[in-house]
């Protein structure tokens, strides 16, 4: 009897892992733009230029693409974390830059893909399953990088809420709806962050939320 071998190629060879890296930037910009669910495994191997079968080859699951997106949003939303923990411009204020800085963020595609998927798995137990441990570690990080560290004082409980309160308001507001005036409701909602940031970290001489 002969027996035929079939030949599939490696998944790790440069080729091989270019494909996976377009298909996983495709998926990242799709989850933020048309969100997850319209974001199909077909819409993106078409997005990425590839068959269905090359898609099926590298991801056979809607699982495992899953489960790869969220590593490569991770690793996309850790870069910029990183790259925003460098020391301020000369001359800039540490809280100022660390608020403006994540405010920025993030309106970012990999912050965006991210706050989608966080919104899926409320209801959708694969997905909450597989952001759980990047939400831990994103969530360590924020500190460990010393990014929202330049905004406070310290260590401790008071300091701790201090980068919480700053952190979850600013998410919080980058996914607000806010249907009339919100260039100016955004911008004062971020004076009162800051502020609140400073009593809590007792910086400077801050008595009053509200600046006139």
């Amino acid at each position: 009897m002969t027996m035929t071998l079939s030949f599939r190629p490696s998944k790790d060879t440069p080729k091989s892992r270019r494909t996976r890296e377009r298909i996983l930037d495709s998926a990242m910009r799709l989850f933020a733009e048309i969100g997850y669910h319209s974001a199909t495994n077909g819409a993106i191997a078409d997005a990425a230029e590839l068959t269905r079968g090359a898609m099926l080859y590298h991801f056979p699951s809607r699982e495992d693409l899953v489960e790869a997106a969220v590593t490569h949003i991770q690793a996309a939303r850790l870069k910029m974390l990183d790259a925003a923990a460098k020391e301020p411009p000369p001359g800039a204020d540490a809280t100022t830059h660390a608020i403006e800085a994540y405010w920025r963020m993030l309106s970012e595609t990999p912050f965006v893909a991210f706050a989608e998927l966080q919104g899926v798995a409320r209801t959708d137990a694969m997905v909450r399953q597989r952001i759980a441990e990047a939400e831990d570690a994103f969530d360590r990080a924020q500190f460990g990088a010393g990014f929202l560290a330049l905004a406070t004082a310290g260590s401790g409980g008071r300091f701790q809420a201090s980068r919480d309160l700053a952190r979850f308001l600013l998410e919080g507001l980058s996914r607000a709806t806010l249907a009339y005036d919100s260039e100016s409701r955004s911008t004062n909602l971020l004076s009162v962050v800051e502020r609140a940031v400073r009593m809590l970290n007792r910086k400077e001489v801050v008595h009053d939320l509200w600046q006139d």
